[in-house]
């Protein structure tokens, strides 16, 4: 297999992640995607990184930081991790996953969030072998 390389998204990558997306998660036009990024792109709290191997883009974590009372400073949330099926289980998430938490040093935030969804129970088991814990439920409501 050839090397992996985990680098920031760039806009050639849209329709790349969109397509990593659909297969791992709900459907989600390349019309969504590209308004996403236009909307993202240009504010530093947004960071999306893809894990590309030989030019294809096999999956991506797409970033956002925030603050809180009880977390001066500040937060990242992971608002999505996917790696296409037939490249699991190579050690991509994880290297995903630390790109994100080196972000955080170099932010100098000291925690990360996310949430998943209560069927994805493989996922749960992978975010808790990286040290990840369980604190709470996600809730939201559509406006």
């Amino acid at each position: 297999m050839s090397p992996v390389c985990i680098r920031d998204m760039e806009g050639r990558d849209c329709l790349a992640v969109a397509a990593v997306w659909r297969n791992v998660f709900t459907p989600l036009t390349d019309e969504a995607v590209i308004e996403a990024c236009k909307k993202m792109d240009g504010d530093s709290r947004y960071r999306i990184f893809v894990a590309d191997i030989a030019g294809d883009v096999v999956g991506f974590v797409t970033t956002v930081e925030a603050l809180a009372l009880n977390m001066p400073n500040g937060y990242i949330k992971i608002n999505g991790l996917a790696v296409l099926p037939e490249y699991r289980r190579r050690g991509i998430g994880k290297m995903l996953m630390e790109r994100v938490e080196e972000l955080a040093r170099e932010r100098d935030i000291s925690r990360i969030c996310l949430a998943s969804g209560f069927s994805r129970t493989e996922a749960h088991k992978f975010y808790e072998r990286l040290g990840y814990e369980k604190l709470s439920f996600w809730f939201h409501k559509r406006i």
